[in-house]
């Protein structure tokens, strides 16, 4: 296995990429404070990020979620000093949410043999974010500015993108997918690819060509335009099933064979976007 560390992307600007769903954190550094992107899945993984984050800095620390899903958050235990952002919808689903996650998460951990850490998750102390945002944001953290960006709904109502203009980065949190298609169970198909159009085209963005997915590898402004057209198609194909009047899952699958999407993706898209018809 090998060593989990920071990955300079830019400067001042790490990666920190994790074995567990290939979770990707963030780190940027400012003059007088630096800012940590996403918490990991549980408590001892957010004090494993918080002593790596030491080895490169001792400056104060804030934090940004990007969405309220376990794996980028349940870790804000190990941060409960700093300032935690996120956008306001983050903190009502998370509230909501939270228990419901846990026991999903312990019950497929321990489903697959791995008691300790259905332990570990268990004894987590779900932390809100509590300095929230509902439109876009900048957050100084001396002779660096980074952009906490809201464009609308997609892989949650409340997903976050932080742009960090000078050094031609963004975190995009789980609106970008690298290695997996874009997770569907609590998304907004038909408003996805809109949401990513906005974010590409934001002056703290439109010239990025860093971008930090959730999950997997650091991409280029192509891979991301590239997911944007495979989310319109997506949306446009649903949009002409459904306004026919005729649909159903297995109509809407059909529609968006063709577009390199697993069928599992394909049926969880189609629930969702029926769901949110009604």
């Amino acid at each position: 296995m090998a060593e989990v560390t920071w990955r300079s992307v830019a400067p001042g600007v790490y990666v920190r990429r994790h074995d567990e769903l290939n979770l990707n954190c963030g780190l940027v550094l400012g003059e007088r404070r630096a800012l940590v992107v996403d918490t990991r899945s549980y408590h001892q993984h957010g004090v494993e990020l918080a002593e790596s984050v030491r080895e490169l800095t001792d400056l104060e620390v804030v934090v940004v979620n990007t969405h309220a899903h376990y794996d980028h958050c349940f870790g804000n235990s190990a941060f409960r000093d700093s300032q935690i952002y996120a956008h306001v919808g983050a903190a009502d689903d998370l509230r909501r949410t939270g228990e419901h996650q846990r026991d999903q998460i312990v019950a497929h951990m321990r489903s697959t043999d791995r008691e300790q850490i259905a332990l570990d998750i268990e004894s987590t102390e779900i932390v809100l974010p509590f300095y929230l945002v509902e439109q876009d944001t900048e957050l100084d953290l001396g002779g660096r500015t980074v952009e906490l960006v809201y464009c609308g709904r997609g892989h949650t109502d409340h997903d976050l993108g932080v742009a960090v203009p000078d050094a031609g980065v963004v975190f995009a949190g789980d609106l970008v997918e690298e290695g997996a298609d874009p997770m569907m169970e609590d998304a907004f198909p038909l408003e996805w690819a809109a949401t990513l159009r906005s974010l590409t085209g934001k002056p703290s963005t439109e010239v990025a060509d860093v971008w930090v997915p959730g999950h997997g590898d650091v991409v280029d402004r192509d891979f991301v335009d590239r997911q944007t057209a495979q989310l319109t198609q997506l949306a446009e194909r649903f949009a002409e099933v459904l306004d026919g009047g005729l649909a159903g899952v297995d109509a809407l699958m059909s529609a968006g064979r063709g577009l390199s999407l697993q069928d599992q993706t394909l049926r969880d898209a189609a629930v969702r976007a029926l769901e949110l018809r009604t």
